[in-house]
């Protein structure tokens, strides 16, 4: 069979390098092609755009960006047409990717969907077009099949792929240069404009503790000199690529809201996830958001499992406050990481990504 996949994103990317490596073992026969990354190249895709060129973020930037996200919307349709694949299989991203699955339909080509766009957040008819145009959905959030049965649609819970890289992964120690401090680690984000909106704040809290030391988990997709504010500080360290090493040494961590939340809860390291954007997309936000949190932590356990903040509460007062809290008040990170273990148990299904081939192969024979 042929498979083209979009993600646009550096998770989407290694879910994607999952999900090709778990279809290879089933479909001797299988090729490969796609928008993706490295770690969707690494297992025999051939890569047609590269995701770092299609991370905007927010509702400004993409409106500033149009002309280009256009571009790169004719170049995948260009692509898909001349591979011609028995399936195109669209992971997250889903302002770009519901185009492409509008323009799959129009051509006949079956459109799979791996990492539901997030629809239940806001505009939530949007799952009466997603029905329209997608053939299989697979959703890796517990609630979200109970909320796609409210449009009377039957989609597959193939568990998390987060917890598939966290269980894959092999802890190791990081030589981090600490004096017998307590260790934070920090992950500002993995795009330039979310890394942007939080650094300043981060920053500041570091320099008001010098009694702990906060290791700074960098990615190498975009410019370092973003991290460039907090050169210098004696009790800072950089480092890339041990996201999951820093986070399994640390007595609490700093995260801007996105996967890393849940990649942080089931490495158990008690967190206080901080966002902010522009103060237009946040009025936006507000406008059209229809959720109470905005951590996957809280969404999935339905309730507050680690504190928020966000915007105008994101500032060093408060951050400072409640970095305190997780460093020296027992109770709440007792609670924090009671909570983290129900969230595992939730999501312990079994393999995402192989459960995703393995009903994608199943259609696919069926349907052929």
């Amino acid at each position: 069979m042929k498979y083209y996949l979009i993600a646009g994103e550096r998770s989407g990317d290694l879910h994607g390098g999952n999900l090709v490596e778990s279809i290879s073992a089933l479909d001797a026969k299988s090729e490969f092609r796609g928008f993706g990354g490295d770690e969707m190249k690494q297992r025999g895709v051939e890569i047609d755009r590269h995701y770092k060129d299609l991370a905007f973020m927010g509702f400004i930037e993409v409106l500033l960006n149009l002309s280009k996200i256009s571009k790169f919307l004719k170049e995948a349709k260009s692509s898909i047409l001349e591979f011609q694949p028995d399936v195109v299989i669209l992971i997250d991203y889903g302002g770009f990717n519901l185009k492409i699955a509008s323009f799959l339909r129009k051509n006949n080509i079956r459109c799979y969907y791996y990492i539901t766009p997030k629809v239940w957040a806001w505009n939530r008819k949007r799952a009466w077009k997603i029905k329209r145009l997608v053939d299989r959905m697979f959703v890796i959030l517990p609630f979200e099949k109970d909320f796609y049965k409210k449009y009377n649609w039957e989609v597959d819970y193939v568990g998390n792929p987060v917890l598939d890289a966290i269980k894959k992964h092999d802890v190791v120690d990081v030589n981090i240069n600490n004096k017998e401090k307590d260790i934070v680690a920090v992950l500002p984000g993995s795009r330039v404009q979310e890394v942007k909106n939080v650094i300043s704040t981060i920053c500041n809290t570091i320099k008001q503790n010098d009694h702990i030391h906060f290791v700074i988990a960098k990615v190498d997709n975009i410019d370092q000199s973003i991290y460039g504010i907090l050169d210098g500080l004696e009790n800072v360290e950089f480092f890339t690529g041990e996201t999951y090493n820093l986070l399994a040494k640390s007595k609490a961590a700093i995260v801007t809201s996105g996967t890393a939340t849940l990649e942080t809860a089931l490495l158990s390291t008690p967190q206080v996830v901080v966002y902010r954007t522009s103060r237009i997309s946040y009025w936006i936000g507000r406008m059209v958001i229809q959720i109470g949190y905005i951590s996957l932590v809280n969404l999935i356990a339905n309730k507050k499992v680690v504190t928020e903040l966000i915007q105008d509460d994101f500032n060093t007062a408060r951050l400072n406050k409640e970095l305190q809290l997780l460093l020296k008040d027992d109770s709440v990170k007792e609670q924090i990481l009671d909570d983290y273990q129900d969230i595992k148990k939730l999501l312990d299904i079994g393999s995402a990504s192989k459960n995703t081939a393995k009903l994608i192969v199943k259609y696919l024979q069926v349907n052929t």
